[in-house]
């Protein structure tokens, strides 16, 4: 038996013991080739990079096939997210894997920037002997101000607590909670400000946080503050970081990133109250392995149909919660599918509700992957849980998710009301650990399908012979019946039967079942 092989394209200098988890699936083929020097990258469905690869609109036009992005770190600037949106394609990153080199390297550069230890450095190596010179200050005591209290902050502030220094936080998401857990005391950015010694960003680079460190709020810091950005180039100006400096006002700063980098601002870097690094708080051998290894065996993951667990644009879900919501997100994606393909008129609206245990859980996942399965028959692009929302509001179709208790006497349960110029259409299903899924009723009518394979889906009029025409109409044409569902309202009223039959159904089949005088339709429904 052949194996299918998904072509993996790595563009960036990696780690190859990061990339083991790539390396060694026999269904995955790693080519480690800038795009560039590549003629043609259509077959490529998995893309790996770091900072240096941009991936923009060009870049995602030459790789058509490509269904995941992932950056080997955490920023993901050099990713245009809205294109790779629209395009369906998912960008993961690695938001674990360099948090601890960059805290230590953040507190390295915290270290050096107090006690001039560069500037002492460069004296000796130049054959001086000059203590008075270098005089620093002590950590303890002092109050380090974190804006950003993530994953990095987070590990700041327990290095920080170390050296007996008290932490100072603004992070509009951090709540109070949180916050005293942590040990730190959740300020405003002017209370910041005011109070700090020292002062480190570790936000993302966003349009609420570039230039967040300016002219006008370093004027509110205190004298002989000294400034550190190991995070993104931009979240400080640059000129006026320059400016506070040279009027004495900031004592000092440490830079690791720059608005440009290579950075060309050498009127603020040459300044002997600037310490610098070249973007290298991530560079360590464990970082650089940790990243490599997270992305590469979650793209492995997902090629194998796996939902992402640290995707950028896409809710992220932990491996525990994938591993108890599975069974329903393949439930939801053959549900769509099943429902689109049973109501053939426009739709406007769709609402999608969880009752029982799986209603407690995060859900958006099961949404998003419910409209994927209804939008793929309907529309000729590439759908899926990424761009899923952005092709239904192209086509007028709009969605809502809803939680409830209500489990019709079930586990769980899975609804969708599907609403549009035709009326309503409503499905049900669930997943029943020894059965696996199932569709438990279609509109008013109770049933229990199996979701896979050749189906017919029959509206007719419940009138005695019915069955044994469709039988007849059905063998003419060598179909064979494996599974027969039915249901009615009332005895002679509105009555369906959902068949699942052995092979492809011709359409010759379909209009002989549609001559039949009580059989009100008839679709053919592909699992």
């Amino acid at each position: 038996m052949s194996v299918t092989v998904s072509y993996v394209l790595v563009a960036d200098s990696m780690s190859t013991e990061g990339l083991r988890p790539l390396l060694d699936d026999p269904r995955i083929e790693v080519v480690q080739k800038k795009p560039s020097e590549l003629d043609s990258l259509e077959d490529f469905v998995a893309l790996v990079v770091r900072s240096a690869t941009q991936v923009d609109e060009a870049l995602l036009l030459r790789m058509p096939n490509l269904k995941i992005v992932a950056r080997a770190g955490v920023g993901v600037d050099n990713i245009d997210l809205d294109a790779a949106t629209k395009h369906g394609v998912i960008v993961i990153n690695a938001p674990d894997g360099n948090t601890i080199s960059t805290a230590e390297h953040t507190f390295a550069m915290m270290m050096a920037l107090s006690r001039n230890i560069p500037q002492a450095y460069a004296s000796v190596k130049a054959k001086e002997w000059n203590r008075k010179a270098f005089q620093g200050m002590e950590l303890r005591g002092k109050t380090l101000g974190i804006i950003g209290f993530g994953r990095i902050g987070s590990e700041l502030s327990k290095r920080a607590a170390a050296f007996q220094m008290s932490v100072v936080v603004y992070d509009p998401f951090l709540t109070p909670e949180r916050a005293k857990k942590a040990g730190v005391t959740l300020v405003d950015l002017e209370d910041l400000l005011n109070q700090a010694d020292v002062i480190t960003v570790h936000t993302p680079l966003t349009k609420e946080t570039k230039g967040l460190l300016n002219e006008e709020t370093l004027k509110k810091t205190k004298r002989g503050v000294l400034i550190l950005n190991i995070a993104r180039g931009g979240i400080i100006d640059e000129s006026a970081l320059q400016k506070a400096i040279e009027d004495g006002h900031v004592g000092g700063a440490a830079l690791d990133v720059f608005v440009n980098e290579p950075t060309d601002n050498f009127d603020l870097i040459s300044l002997k109250q600037v310490i610098a690094t070249p973007h290298i708080a991530a560079s360590t051998h464990e970082a650089q392995e940790s990243v490599a290894s997270q992305v590469s065996y979650e793209i492995a993951q997902v090629l194998n149909g796996a939902p992402a667990t640290h995707s950028i644009n896409l809710p992220a879900i932990s491996e525990e919660l994938y591993e108890q919501i599975k069974p329903y997100y393949d439930l939801t994606k053959v549900m769509g599918y099943f429902a689109s393909q049973c109501v053939k008129t426009p739709v406007q609206h769709i609402d999608v509700s969880f009752g029982g245990d799986i209603a407690t859980e995060e859900t958006s996942v099961l949404t998003r992957s419910f409209m994927s399965g209804f939008l793929s028959p309907r529309v000729d692009a590439g759908v899926n849980e990424v761009n899923a929302g952005i092709i239904a509001k192209e086509r007028g179709i709009s969605y809502s998710e809803a939680h409830s208790s209500e489990s019709y006497g079930y586990a769980n349960i899975i609804q969708a009301n599907i609403k549009g110029t035709a009326g309503e259409f409503l499905v049900r299903g669930t997943y029943i650990d020894a059965f696996g899924p199932r569709i438990i009723r279609i509109n008013e009518f109770n049933v229990d399908l199996f979701p896979s394979g050749h189906l017919i889906y029959i509206r007719h009029t419940d009138q005695p012979g019915v069955i044994g025409e469709m039988g007849q109409a059905l063998g003419k044409h060598g179909v064979n019946i494996a599974t027969m569902q039915v249901g009615r309202k009332e005895e002679g009223g509105d009555a369906i039967m959902m068949l699942s039959v052995d092979k492809e159904i011709p359409q010759e089949a379909i209009e002989q079942l549609t001559s039949v005088p009580a059989i009100l339709a008839a679709d053919v429904i592909e699992l």
